[in-house]
Formats: C-alpha cells, structure tokens, sequence
C-alpha cells in the first residue's frame, strides 16, 4: 500500500534564495538516490518566511528512511544541507516530523463509491 508522507522544516529566512539555488537542479546521483529508497512522487513547496513543505509516496518509509540514512550521496547532500534548517537535530532526510494526513480526496471519493 502506498504510503503519503508530508513534512514541514524550516529554513532561515536570510539563506532562502541559497536553499533554492542547491536545488536547481539537485546533484544526479542524489536523485537517484531518493529513487533508489522507493521515494516517488517528491516535492519541496517553499512557503512565507522560509516555510517548506515536502510531500512523497512510498510503499514503505521506514525502509526509505534506512536505505538514504546508509547512503554515502545522501550523509554528503544531507551534511551540506544542514545550514539552512533552523531548529532541526539531525539529519532532515531522517529528523523531519511527518505531518498527519487529515483528508484525501481520492480515498474519500473511492470509499463514497463516487
């Protein structure tokens, strides 16, 4: 079963425009990386103030998190990442909080029968 994974981070506002730079585009063998865990799906939405969101599926997360907290590319990525978070310990790959899913249109509208 697919599982959805949202997450909230904060990064320091003054470092936004660096963030976004690291990630246009993402190192290739990072990317392959985050394909290889079984992440799909995957998306970084930046809000007000260094607010970001992140959003992914997998059919299991717990075996993502393990194959990018082993990962050589990812402690790299990870380790020239970690300035831009504010309040964070660890790595965000594995220190970030999932958030509850609260509402799912599809789920609802297949469990309505629509």
């Amino acid at each position: 079963m697919t599982e959805r994974i949202a997450f909230q981070l904060q990064i320091a506002p003054a470092m936004v425009d660096e963030y976004v730079a690291r990630h246009t585009p993402v190192w290739p063998e990072m990317l392959a990386e985050i394909a290889a865990s079984g992440r799909r799906n995957y998306s970084l939405f930046l809000g007000e103030g260094g607010r970001l969101f992140g959003y992914y599926e997998t059919d299991d997360d717990e075996a993502a998190r393990t194959y990018l907290a082993a990962s050589p590319v990812a402690a790299r990525w990870e380790a020239a990442m970690a300035e831009f978070f504010v309040g964070l310990v660890g790595r965000a790959d594995q220190a970030a909080t999932p958030l509850v899913e609260v509402f799912n249109l599809h789920d609802q509208l297949t469990a309505s029968g629509a």
